[in-house]
C-alpha cells in the first residue's frame, strides 16, 4: 500500500483544499492529513477561523482523506514519515525548494503540486472583508443592504 502525507491548516475549506486532497489521494491508497494545531498556528502567526477539531471533523468527512494527525511542530514530519510508512509527501507548489520539506527526500518522495488558481484561504478571507476577531471570532462587517432596521 502507497501512503501519502500531507501539510496544512485546511481553514475555510474550499474548492482548492479539495483539488489538492484528490490529487494527492490520486498519488497512492492511503491519505493522510496533518492538521496545523490551534497552539502550532499561533506559534507561525496564524489565526484559522475554525478551530482545530473542526476542521478536523470536516476533513474526516471527505472521501479523498483516510487518516487526520495533528501537526504540532515543525521539526515533526521526519517523524510522521517514519511513524506511518509514507512513500510520498505532497505540498502545494509554493512551497517548492523549501527547506521545511526539502529535507524529507532523504526518506520519502516530495511532489509538490500546483495550487488550484483563483482561490485559497487568504483570498476568501479578502474578499469577505474579514475583519480583525473579537473575542477569538472572526467578524464579517456589516453592509448597507444587510443592516436590519430595528422598528420601534
Amino acid at each position: 500500500m502507497k501512503r501519502v502525507l500531507t501539510y496544512g491548516t485546511f481553514d475555510l475549506l474550499h474548492y482548492g483544499h479539495i483539488n489538492l486532497l484528490k490529487r494527492a489521494k490520486a498519488l497512492g491508497d492511503y491519505l493522510i492529513v496533518a492538521v496545523s494545531t490551534d497552539d502550532f498556528n499561533e506559534l507561525k502567526g496564524k489565526k484559522a477561523y475554525h478551530n482545530y477539531e473542526t476542521r478536523k471533523m470536516m476533513l474526516e468527512a471527505i472521501r479523498y482523506v483516510d487518516l487526520v494527525i495533528p501537526e504540532e511542530n515543525w521539526e515533526q514530519k521526519a517523524n510522521d514519515v517514519k511513524e506511518y510508512h509514507v512513500d510520498v509527501v505532497v505540498m502545494g507548489s509554493d512551497w517548492a525548494g523549501s527547506d521545511r520539506f526539502e529535507y524529507l527526500k532523504e526518506l520519502c518522495e516530495v511532489v509538490y503540486l500546483d495550487r488550484t488558481e483563483g482561490i485559497s484561504t487568504t483570498k476568501i478571507k479578502q474578499d469577505l472583508r474579514l475583519q480583525e476577531p473579537i473575542n477569538g471570532v472572526d467578524q464579517i462587517p456589516e453592509s448597507k443592504k444587510s443592516k436590519v432596521r430595528k422598528h420601534k
